[in-house]
């Protein structure tokens, strides 16, 4: 795997923003992205041992043995945005059953606070090459 990959709920309002954002603050574009509902995300989710159906968070993928979820994956990704959002890295320091407890709390509610639609994001055609099979699964 060369490039990181952000797997993300696709119909989720909250995450769906969460990825413009991404992409508009990348240092340089080389994230790719699917959704959580793609099968490539069930399958890759599989060939790291986590329960694809079970998972409520983002997921950062950086290589074979780097995987990140909950905030770590959150902290993590603000490696490759531009400063000074990169600065956010600095909360790392913060103690996982803190950050993930408040990454749990806005999970909850996330479709409550933001809305949800009901297909994923599409993406436009020159953003095309930086999503893997984005549709969804029924």
């Amino acid at each position: 795997m060369k490039d990181p990959i952000v797997l993300f709920d696709g119909v989720c309002n909250l995450c769906n923003r969460s990825v413009t954002f991404i992409i508009d603050h990348e240092i340089e574009p080389k994230i790719k992205f699917a959704a959580l509902q793609s099968k490539f995300a069930k399958q890759l989710l599989n060939s790291h041992h986590i329960n694809g159906e079970a998972i409520n968070s983002i997921v950062l993928i950086e290589s074979e043995h780097k995987v990140y979820l909950k905030s770590k994956a959150v902290l993590r990704l603000s490696k490759y945005l531009n400063r000074p959002i990169s600065f956010v890295q600095v909360f790392s320091i913060i103690p996982s059953f803190i950050s993930d407890t408040i990454y749990d709390l806005i999970a909850r509610n996330r479709y409550h606070w933001f809305g949800n639609t009901a297909t994923c994001r599409v993406p436009t055609p020159e953003l095309k090459n930086r999503f893997i099979d984005s549709a969804i699964l029924s």
